[in-house]
């Protein structure tokens, strides 16, 4: 087992919450997690970029000039790719850039991003955080507590309105729920609060997930 000490938003110990060893990995895969960022990266692209065809083009109803004794080139249409302004040739369509990952690589990619934030002791654990009126300065002041850094990920157990109104004017931090937390979102920021409540379900789901594939 696995011990991380649990503050307070003050920055105070006040327990430790055990992680089960199996949930983590030995070593960090960093080809997995590098192919799970690039699978979520590729989900969240748009794919609206549009070029227009020669039949798309406005224009070129008629041939530009007769067939021969001008002594130019054969043309049929303005609306040729060879022309300024004509149809684009193999150009971008919108299209869907996502493609589907296997749960197993997945699975293995968050636990190596968990592995690697506890083995470098940027996961900080907090009992809870709650506030009754949102406040940024109350944010300020929790992140200067726990030496969380500039850009933090907070990650609570339940969407929390009043948090979410804490952290959102504080440049750089990004508030989630468990449920939201992506591997990008791991690697990406510096540090980690989380929940103790939140990292004690998403263990939980961890857990029920390899016992699946196990069975």
């Amino acid at each position: 087992m696995t011990k991380t000490i649990v503050y307070d938003v003050e920055g105070k110990e006040v327990g430790e919450i055990e992680i089960d060893d199996s949930l983590l990995v030995e070593e960090v895969n960093t080809d997995v997690v590098y192919s799970t960022i690039t699978w979520q990266m590729a989900k969240r692209r748009k794919g609206t970029a549009s070029t227009k065809t020669r039949s798309e083009v406005r224009g070129g109803g008629r041939k530009p000039w007769r067939q021969k004794g001008t002594g130019r080139a054969r043309q049929g249409s303005i609306r040729s790719p060879l022309w300024p302004g004509g149809g684009v040739t193999f150009g971008p369509k919108p299209r869907k850039y996502s493609y589907s990952l296997p749960k197993k690589v997945r699975r293995l990619a968050l636990r190596s991003a968990l592995t690697a934030k506890i083995d470098a002791g940027d996961m900080i654990v907090i009992d809870e955080l709650r506030v009754e009126i949102p406040q940024t300065k109350w944010m300020v002041s929790v992140l200067k507590n726990l030496s969380a850094g500039d850009k933090p990920l907070i990650v609570t157990s339940e969407k929390d309105e009043n948090v979410t109104k804490c952290a959102r004017n504080i440049k750089g931090i990004k508030e989630i729920k468990r449920d939201g937390l992506t591997v990008y979102d791991i690697v990406r920021h510096p540090k980690i609060i989380i929940a103790q409540e939140a990292l004690e379900k998403i263990m939980k789901r961890l857990s029920d997930q390899l016992k699946i594939t196990a069975s």
